[in-house]
């Protein structure tokens, strides 16, 4: 099975609530031989799904909101039904989302990173319409601290969607004021090699989101040039 006939599956696996596909994808997950595979699909299914409860959080979902899921994950024109189905469970689910939440980190455990991956994804899709709203942030936040990234970790991953002339490079690069721009350079070619597209890519990242891996590595890029700029 490829990557959207899991998600197909899972779309189908409950009738109710996607809390329910969540215990059904724990369970299906060992099927899956390949690990970069399985962190696929669990990825996939985890922006799917938290999406639509972020889409949500300030209302009622909308056909916008799932528009702006689909500019930055690429979704093939024939499983759009299965993505409209993922939200329309999240919409209709009386859980909240922090349950979907604690659900994604136990399929996860211990893997901080991948996690990181899916909330950096979910600020893509918050600004995915110009901004990150407040009630969008506060929902962020919240999931991340569920997922273990707290503090800096997570403003760093929050600054990368902030518009550039308003946010913090230093933070972006997770780097002090105090050290030499040779000191800085040296982290920005570590993350820049950790976060290259093709790296994320291979540890887990779907090829369908490789808008938001870009994205990502065209923010890090902006915040080392910025720092040049201002130590001239």
């Amino acid at each position: 099975m490829n990557l959207w006939s899991w998600i197909g599956a899972a779309a189908e696996s409950s009738t109710e609530a996607v809390g329910a596909v969540f215990d059904w994808l724990g369970g299906q997950l060992g099927a899956i031989a390949d690990p970069v595979a399985r962190k696929q699909v669990a990825f996939s299914v985890a922006l799917i799904a938290l999406s639509a409860k972020m889409a949500k959080a300030d209302g009622i979902v909308t056909s916008a909101e799932i528009a702006a899921f689909e500019r930055v994950f690429a979704v093939p024109v024939s499983e759009e039904r299965n993505v409209a189905r993922m939200f329309e469970l999240a919409q209709r689910d009386v859980a909240g989302f922090e349950s979907y939440a604690r659900k994604i980190a136990a399929i996860y455990g211990d893997d901080r990173e991948s996690l990181a991956d899916v909330v950096d994804a979910l600020f893509a899709i918050a600004a995915a319409d110009g901004a990150v709203h407040d009630a969008e942030y506060v929902f962020l936040e919240r999931v991340a601290a569920i997922f273990g990234i707290e503090g800096r970790a997570f403003e760093a991953i929050a600054a990368r969607h902030v518009v550039p002339e308003e946010g913090d490079p230093y933070l972006v690069l997770g780097v002090d004021r105090s050290l030499s721009l040779a000191e800085i350079g040296t982290r920005y070619r570590s993350l820049a090699a950790e976060n290259h597209p093709d790296r994320l890519i291979g540890r887990g990242l779907p090829p369908e989101a490789e808008a938001i891996a870009h994205e990502r590595m065209a923010a890090i890029n902006r915040a080392w040039q910025r720092i040049r700029l201002e130590r001239g």
